[in-house]
């Protein structure tokens, strides 16, 4: 499945306003050796974030599966 940056823009529960912020984001995927520019264009597969073993990785797949499984609406 591929986590794109609408799924990470739109991930509730983590503050006041949902999704995470773009440059925490883009230091994230430095900081794990991921290319942000790759995902902003054409997403990445939940295999590699959930590599990463990282709560927020794992977070953001979890809500990507369920924004698929439910269809396009909020998320």
């Amino acid at each position: 499945m591929i986590v794109t940056k609408h799924h990470l823009y739109t991930i509730p529960g983590f503050s006041v306003r949902r999704g995470f912020c773009r440059d925490g984001a883009r230091r994230w995927f430095a900081a794990h050796g991921l290319d942000w520019r790759a995902f902003v264009t054409n997403g990445i597969d939940s295999e590699a974030l959930s590599a990463t073993g990282d709560g927020l990785a794992l977070a953001l797949v979890a809500w990507a599966r369920e924004c698929t499984s439910r269809g396009p609406r909020d998320g």
